[in-house]
């Protein structure tokens, strides 16, 4: 996935980011605002994960969509 695709169209991604990380508020991610380091971050910090963990997850969901 094209990262620049998903900042740009960010209101249509964040339901698909709240399917897969539920523990992100409606908040966090207008904060993030697609900014994809934002975001592994916000990941790694509401689910207590590594880093390398939170990019793990955020690359495997990338490849999805």
């Amino acid at each position: 996935m094209n990262w620049d695709i998903a900042e740009g169209n960010w209101k249509q991604f964040t339901g698909k980011i709240k399917e897969q990380w539920g523990k992100l508020t409606d908040d966090d991610l207008d904060r993030i605002a697609g900014k994809r380091d934002q975001l592994a971050g916000k990941i790694q910090e509401s689910y207590g994960i590594t880093k390398d963990e939170a990019e793990e997850q955020l690359k495997s969901w990338e490849s999805r969509h």
